[in-house]
């Protein structure tokens, strides 16, 4: 860490990102940024897998808060997602254990960093989705609103079939059953 004349200091983070579902990324020139990549959009957009467990090294200053900290992560990416999607997680290691916690967006990571020290063991950053129990359907765009209704329809689809053909099985089962009972000359 290198301190400024003004009181301020600056110095390197590094922050894993952590993230399970896709984002969305310009795609430059019509190429597709990467090989984890999904259909082109027509507006150049298109949702992207980041590589898991990805770390990013940033340059920062004490003063630069969480909010700008996924800013800047998601615009060195060239993510165009909204960063309300997105929340810093501090990451302790206690008793072989790791306890994540939600960084408030005014926090500064940077004087945490210093407070904790060198060791990794002691703080370490993630970005991981926003995991606030609702989800903020204002925050996505209308392409990734379409792809969630285009798989909610596959996954209902795939459960109808699944009820059809357990009833179907249980029907011919019935059928069996009965047609064996009455073969015997049993009375019903």
């Amino acid at each position: 860490m290198k301190l400024s004349q003004d009181g301020t200091y600056t110095g390197f983070i590094k922050v894993h990102l952590k993230l399970r579902r896709p984002v969305t990324v310009l795609s430059v020139d019509g190429k597709l940024p990467g090989p984890c990549s999904s259909s082109d959009d027509p507006d150049n957009r298109t949702s992207f897998y980041l590589p898991s467990d990805a770390i990013k090294q940033l340059h920062i200053s004490s003063s630069t808060t969480v909010r700008q900290v996924i800013q800047g992560l998601l615009k060195k990416f060239m993510v165009q997602d909204n960063p309300r999607k997105f929340a810093l997680y501090s990451l302790t290691h206690r008793d072989s254990q790791d306890l994540f916690q939600k960084l408030p967006l005014s926090e500064c990571p940077l004087c945490l960093r210093l407070l904790a020290g060198p060791d990794l063991d002691n703080l370490s950053f993630v970005l991981k989705e926003n995991e606030t129990g609702e989800v903020e359907w204002h925050a996505f765009s209308v392409p990734e609103l379409q792809n969630f209704l285009i798989i909610l329809e596959k996954e209902e689809k795939e459960r109808v079939r699944q009820v059809e053909q357990r009833y179907t099985t249980y029907r011919q089962r019935l059928l069996q059953a009965l047609a064996e009972h009455e073969s015997q000359g049993k009375p019903g």
